[in-house]
């Protein structure tokens, strides 16, 4: 074979997961030599099993790497170098029950163990290589694959709803509820608002769904008005952009819950269901189980924390010198959350109890301005920086190929749903 075929001899090898060990130049001997016959092996883990039986175990409560290589059949000595041989990709205190490895054996009644491989994680993978003249351990990390999706609908009743009816991971509403967070209350969602999302899902062995990887390109249309996301990185930082180039995160998030019912407004006139008397209500009511996350609407400091007799356990956190929020009812506080603690936007602060004076599992959400009560549900904050000058030119082309895509893929379904009415 002529040395010009190389080059895509050893792409297709990488893509199957080989790695070489030797010189560039001893690969491409090997690859020379035994190009024909690798067109029919078979690998898994970067390792060639078609010679090789595989033999699945799973962890048990007590094990860890020593334990294991001694039920395997390794003497004490040998499982102890094993031990020592592979400590830099597989760590035992990471190890757990219920984990999953594999033994590859040769196919003959020796059935001498060449490889071990330890799950790590659904792509992670640390396998231990018998073959050589002495024991080498490496990592493997199998290939991801983003594959395109697109989804539109009306809503009729909810975003997950409407996701479910569709054949599409619900998971999706809180993807696309995040990259709007700053411009729609998803659970004030109107009858008849819509949504067109192009959206990448990331698979394992390229049939496996792994997760929603990102969303790549929306438009949601509340209430009459369209809200546009356009996915662009400037400084290295990914985020969702309008068609104007002005950046879909604002200072706050619009709630501090993921999951929640509103029970009560804010007003200057709310009968306590307790006091059974009139009094104001400088807060927004959010219903919701006991042991949701809360979490904090903007960056800031935690200034206050404590049980009051009316809000039960509570947490104020300071923004700014404009802004403080106060979290009341609450069941208990995350973990390390103290006076003086210094918080992100959408961090977990507290989860939502039913403390104080209250009748059911909710939060009492309250923002201050300057010291004033303002309604939460009204907050106009300003957003954060926009495409820069230098960028807008590249900004502009990720527009228009967005925009694109997602008017082709809307023109796609129409025709299917078409055929499918003709078929009918």
């Amino acid at each position: 074979m002529k040395r010009s075929g190389i080059a895509p001899i050893l792409i297709l090898l990488f893509i199957v997961g080989i790695s070489c060990k030797n010189t560039p130049k001893q690969c491409e001997e090997e690859v020379d030599s035994e190009w024909i016959d690798s067109l029919q092996r078979v690998y898994q883990y970067g390792i060639c099993i078609d010679t090789l039986d595989l033999k699945e175990y799973k962890m048990k409560n007590g094990d860890n790497p020593a334990a294991i290589f001694s039920n395997l059949g390794f003497s004490a000595l040998m499982a102890d170098s094993i031990s020592r041989s592979s400590k830099e990709v597989l760590d035992p205190t990471k190890l757990q029950a219920g984990m999953h490895y594999y033994t590859f054996t040769m196919q003959d009644s020796t059935a001498q163990i060449r490889y071990i491989a330890f799950a790590k994680s659904k792509t992670d993978y640390a396998v231990i290589d018998f073959t050589g003249d002495t024991i080498s351990a490496y990592e493997f990390n199998k290939p991801i694959t983003l594959k395109r999706q697109y989804v539109e609908g009306t809503i009729n009743s909810s975003l997950w709803n409407v996701l479910q009816s569709k054949s599409v991971n619900p998971l999706l509403a809180i993807n696309i509820s995040d990259v709007f967070a700053w411009q729609i209350d998803f659970y004030d969602v109107k009858e008849g608002d819509s949504f067109r999302v192009l959206y990448d899902i990331a698979y394992i062995d390229d049939t496996t769904a792994l997760n929603i990887s990102s969303i790549q390109g929306a438009i949601f249309t509340h209430q009459g008005k369209d809200f546009v996301a356009i996915p662009f990185t400037q400084d290295s930082v990914f985020e969702y952009f309008d068609q104007d180039g002005n950046s879909l995160r604002k200072e706050f998030l619009k709630a501090p819950l993921d999951i929640f019912r509103i029970t009560s407004r804010f007003t200057n006139a709310r009968f306590h269901p307790i006091l059974k008397r009139y009094r104001a209500h400088h807060g927004v009511d959010y219903a919701a189980p006991v042991g949701t996350p809360v979490k904090s609407i903007g960056a800031g400091t935690v200034i206050a924390k404590g049980y009051q007799n009316g809000g039960g356990n509570f947490l104020k956190v300071k923004h700014n010198s404009v802004y403080t929020t106060t979290y009341m009812h609450l069941s208990k506080f995350a973990k390390g959350i103290q006076v003086g603690s210094h918080v992100q936007q959408g961090e977990v602060i507290a989860y939502v109890g039913s403390t104080g004076l209250s009748t059911g599992p909710h939060l009492d959400f309250r923002v201050h301005k300057n010291g004033q009560p303002i309604n939460p549900l009204n907050i106009e904050a300003p957003p954060s920086l926009p495409v820069k000058a230098e960028l807008r030119d590249s900004f502009a082309i990720v527009k228009q190929q967005v925009l694109a895509e997602l008017d082709s893929m809307q023109t796609r379904h129409i025709e299917v749903a078409d055929t499918l009415l003709i078929t009918e």
